[in-house]
């Protein structure tokens, strides 16, 4: 997994970050996307939560997120595969750190493999 660059929520776990479902339109910036938040999402774009949006193509993310002096708008495009993203009809998902950090390297973080335990110590 990645670290988050975002210093306010990492190793936190106290920061709320939220997927808007769906396809979104790429071309749209901060304030494009901050009136998503706030007509989709029906949250606050100035609340210090993260807001993930993904491109028709699903190779594309951007992340928007507000530090308490702006907004900040992070984005990433995978070289190879797509970024798994959930179908719902609420239109929104709510995901902790740690699933956030396995969805921006690939993996898909709503069913993450785990290795075997081992079956004898030692």
């Amino acid at each position: 997994m990645i670290p988050l660059p975002l210093p306010a929520f990492a190793g936190t776990g106290s920061t709320r970050i939220y997927l808007a479902c769906g396809a979104t339109d790429m071309r749209k910036g901060f304030d494009g996307l901050a009136v998503l938040v706030q007509q989709v999402l029906e949250k606050s774009p100035h609340s210090g939560a993260l807001f993930a949006f993904r491109g028709k193509r699903g190779d594309l993310v951007k992340l928007l997120w507000y530090d308490g002096q702006g907004l900040c708008l992070f984005s990433k495009r995978m070289d190879r595969g797509r970024f798994i993203w959930p179908i719902t009809k609420a239109g929104k998902v709510s995901l902790t750190a740690a699933q956030l950090s396995m969805l921006l390297e690939g993996i898909d973080w709503r069913r993450p493999e785990r290795t075997a335990a081992p079956l004898l110590a030692g």
